[in-house]
């Protein structure tokens, strides 16, 4: 890939990349179908005309779009409600059709397309923990001169295990755990030369806005690779904890906390993957984990036209006894596609201004 210049570099890494992912989401939302008796019309990964299309013997057509930017699985009488048939269809299977079956089904097809994605990041982090190693990200690096962390005998290099009998992870475990204790002991087990240790700090509190620290520095000190069992377990771990993290920050910047000047569209992970694939393999399998946790909360958001809003829509079904009424479905799609459509274009406008072309085109007009 190095032998490819800048743009078409990052354009192919962007692709294959995207691909994977949804493949994966699509083929979740396949095998569910399959296992709820649907019959699925067609399987696209990809827009658009088909580069290659095939039939396999259920009568599936399987299919690549040459616009890389999604895909989708066509099942039988989806768009139909009820038993009847749509106005084109000779071969109409109401037994197979998408809407006829209970909402439970319905609703399990919906969600497997996003655990799919949950499942592939689960199983790329494992294999990472499994060879590579899990980053241990835990370790002291430095300790200021004169700081609580000095008097209470840390050291860099030790590695923190626990404050107050709660398991620390990453080094952001500590900042939480000490900024709101300033002036109050803290108990911290650490981990030097093979052996734990006992010590005792008390937070000192900051000038600047009162919250306890205690003069250290810390962040990532290497791998430990992980047996097989170990490893599928902080894989979904992992994965959990990547979930809350971004949906903490998708928080922040709703609430202002956050510059939304960070939400990225195609153009930045177009670009984020060149960078990311001059790493190596393993920081693509880590980026494309990562983009995998992503597409799956993106689509669980309860916005009509993802399957989030799908399953909004099933609940509703539920708790009502009957779907809801077609043209309340079509209002909320229809508003769906708006707000998807607005995100869009402000995430290009964020990738264009990253990339400077907002600001030529200021200049050119000033």
């Amino acid at each position: 890939m190095d032998l490819l210049p800048e743009p078409f570099r990052s354009i192919l890494a962007f692709v294959v990349v995207l691909g994977v992912l949804i493949f994966i989401h699509e083929l979740g939302h396949y095998l569910a179908a399959r296992w709820r008796g649907v019959h699925v019309e067609r399987f696209s990964v990809g827009f658009g005309r088909a580069l290659a299309s095939w039939t396999d013997r259920k009568g599936t057509e399987w299919r690549i779009g040459w616009i890389p930017l999604g895909g989708y699985v066509k099942m039988h009488g989806m768009e139909t409600v009820g038993e009847e048939p749509p106005p084109e269809g000779a071969n109409w299977r109401p037994a197979e059709a998408f809407h006829t079956k209970p909402v439970g089904d319905r609703a399990i097809v919906v969600a497997a397309g996003p655990i799919a994605n949950f499942a592939l990041a689960a199983v790329l982090f494992a294999i990472l923990f499994a060879t590579v190693g899990k980053p241990v990200q835990n370790v002291v690096i430095s300790v200021n001169p004169g700081s609580p962390g000095e008097v209470a005998g840390l050291q860099p290099g030790d590695r923190i295990l626990s404050l107050d009998g709660n398991t620390v992870a990453r080094f952001r475990d500590v900042q939480r755990h000490i900024e709101p204790r300033a002036g109050q002991a803290v108990e911290i087990v650490v981990q030097r030369d093979g052996a734990e240790r006992r010590l005792t700090v008390t937070p000192r509190a900051r000038e600047a806005d009162g919250r306890g620290m205690i003069g250290i520095g810390g962040g990532q000190g290497g791998f430990e690779r992980l047996d097989p069992f170990r490893a599928v377990w902080y894989g979904i771990a992992y994965t959990y904890e990547v979930s809350v993290e971004t949906l903490a920050s998708v928080g922040e910047m709703i609430t202002g906390s956050r510059g939304a000047d960070q939400f990225s569209g195609p153009i930045g992970i177009a670009r984020l993957s060149g960078q990311v694939a001059n790493l190596g393999i393993v920081a693509l399998i880590s980026f494309t984990a990562l983009l995998s946790v992503n597409l799956a909360l993106i689509n669980l958001f309860p916005i009509p036209i993802l399957d989030g809003g799908h399953l909004l829509f099933y609940a509703a079904e539920a708790i009502r006894g009957r779907p809801l009424p077609p043209r309340a479905q079509e209002y909320g799609l229809r508003a769906g596609l708006a707000v998807l459509v607005s995100l869009f274009l402000f995430a290009t406008w964020n990738d264009l201004g990253s990339l400077g072309v907002v600001r030529w085109v200021s200049g050119l007009l000033s």
